[in-house]
């Protein structure tokens, strides 16, 4: 017991320094895909390229600070933890997915209330929130910075 006890908190910091290093890979992948964006006119003074230019160097520079951090994780992440670690990917993944077909209303509201759902808020409590924050993030868009939000190709958009 007392030779796994000692191997962990090691193995976690192995597992931080990998993530670390995918977090850098992502960045400078994601960095590299935002500066090669064509576009034929420019809608606004800056262009198309910096926002995802910008959260690339963001992302890069957490990742080098995250590899070089002696870190304080004592293990690996196990039972509901693990579930809610695994989980949360999963549901920005299906709310990508369903960005284009449903929109942005509806998978704002799918993420936010899977997330609400997944850290043990309740039914009603849970979807009053996801509706209150993708009301919030579309008058956000829509409204404040005159962005144009997908109404989804299902409901006609």
């Amino acid at each position: 017991m007392s030779e796994a006890r000692n191997t962990e908190p090691r193995n976690a910091r192995l597992i931080g320094r990998v993530s670390a290093v995918i977090l850098l890979l992502l960045a400078i992948a994601y960095g590299f895909g935002g500066s090669v964006i064509d576009y034929a006119f420019a809608s606004d003074p800056l262009g198309p390229r910096v926002f995802p230019v910008a959260l690339a160097f963001i992302l890069g520079a957490l990742a080098i600070v995250y590899y070089l951090s002696p870190g304080s994780v004592e293990g690996f992440p196990d039972g509901p933890l693990l579930t809610r670690v695994l989980a949360i990917p999963a549901l920005v993944l299906i709310a990508a997915l369903l960005f284009e077909p449903a929109g942005f209303f509806v998978s704002i509201l799918v993420l936010t209330f899977g997330s609400g759902l997944l850290f043990g808020a309740p039914l009603k409590t849970a979807l009053a929130g996801a509706v209150g924050h993708a009301l919030l993030w579309w008058f956000v868009f829509d409204f404040l910075l005159e962005v144009y939000l997908p109404v989804g190709s299902m409901f006609g958009g």
